[in-house]
């Protein structure tokens, strides 16, 4: 098991993953909605790939009309458009990781599977279904291609408890059930998962990186606080970013935990609703 305090020390070493730089180029292509309100989705992406030394660049799959309170619009980019956004990155730039969020309907997912087969480059997959608010973003006959399509793909998967118990079927309200839907979501073709457990009822929050050696527990404190927006975007950009940088998958999963919950600590306290997370707060010196 790693705790919240072991995780932070090892985070305190910040200037030796931003030397990374030097030594990987820490290329990470998002592939994900757009938010407006900068909390989730691409904005909250490239925050974090940049705050952690990597190098952020994109394709948008829909722009979305949103701020603290929901999603009041979504406005999908024809399926041509994203994969040429996709192909002129990686044709040019190229990327040593790529992470995806909102992806919408099965032509975005049809489209982005086919981007994934085109390269090397190992795949974070965030299996977004709702917005915090509780707009879906994921059309309900989509869930099949994310199932068939996206988990055989992913070298690090990360749904939180609704996602996975929706793309397995399993009820995951306990640690044993998140354990049980991880297990069925390797069985389905994820080299990792990372089974987030804020949605998890007790008074910490469990998230179980599982993969086919064993599984490594990272625990903390459950903050009180309504300040939760782009947890998910945020976690998964931040795992891709240590792989990108050539951080072995546990050492990246426990930098991107550690980096997630002090963003949440010092939220800055924007909005009405679901307020974003601090990003910035290694710049921040508290």
């Amino acid at each position: 098991m790693v705790d919240r305090p072991a995780i932070c020390d090892a985070f305190g070493a910040a200037p030796r993953y931003l030397e990374t730089m030097n030594e990987t180029k820490g290329r990470v292509l998002i592939i994900a909605g757009s938010d407006s309100g900068g909390g989730a989705g691409i904005q909250a992406d490239i925050k974090t790939v940049t705050m952690l030394g990597g190098y952020a660049a994109t394709a948008i799959t829909a722009v979305t009309v949103q701020n603290t309170l929901g999603v009041s619009g979504v406005h999908p980019i024809p399926l041509e458009v994203i994969e040429a956004q996709a192909r002129a990155v990686l044709d040019d730039i190229g990327a040593d990781a790529i992470k995806t969020g909102m992806l919408g309907d099965i032509g975005t997912v049809e489209t982005v599977a086919r981007i994934l087969d085109s390269t090397p480059a190992p795949a974070v997959v965030d299996p977004v279904m709702v917005a915090k608010g509780g707009a879906n973003l994921l059309a309900a006959q989509a869930v099949e291609a994310v199932r068939s399509l996206m988990i055989p793909r992913a070298g690090l998967l990360t749904p939180n408890a609704p996602e996975a118990q929706a793309l397995t079927g399993l009820p995951v309200e306990t640690l044993e059930g998140q354990r049980r839907a991880g297990e069925a979501l390797l069985k389905l073709g994820a080299r990792a998962v990372l089974m987030k457990g804020g949605h998890v009822p007790g008074d910490t929050v469990v998230d179980l990186l599982m993969t086919a050696d064993g599984e490594t527990t990272f625990e903390g404190e459950r903050l009180d606080t309504r300040h939760t927006h782009g947890t998910g975007c945020t976690l998964a950009s931040a795992s891709a970013a240590g792989l990108a940088q050539g951080l072995p998958l546990a050492e990246a999963v426990a930098r991107a935990w550690a980096y997630v919950h002090e963003a949440m600590r010092q939220a800055p306290g924007l909005g009405a609703g679901h307020g974003p997370l601090a990003h910035n707060w290694p710049l921040m010196g508290r």
